[in-house]
């Protein structure tokens, strides 16, 4: 299992991705927002998105685990 973890703290503003999508490396997972930016979260690694551990307003800090890869 691989983790895509939060690059900085911020609010989740858009999710890219759901559970069982395939994803390549550096590709745009999720959409953070932060001081009124929107920061793309990309993914690791390619792989299957076995798991999102946050939803759409959530707030998630530095280091925060945001999605899991197969």
């Amino acid at each position: 299992m691989k983790e895509v973890v939060s690059s900085m703290a911020g609010t989740v503003f858009n999710i890219l991705v759901t559970s069982g999508d395939e994803v390549t490396e550096g590709q745009t997972i999720l959409i953070l927002e932060s001081m009124k930016m929107e920061i793309p979260v990309e993914s690791t690694s390619a792989g299957k998105v076995s798991e999102l551990r946050v939803a759409v307003g959530d707030f998630v800090n530095e280091g925060d685990v945001l999605a899991t890869l197969e």
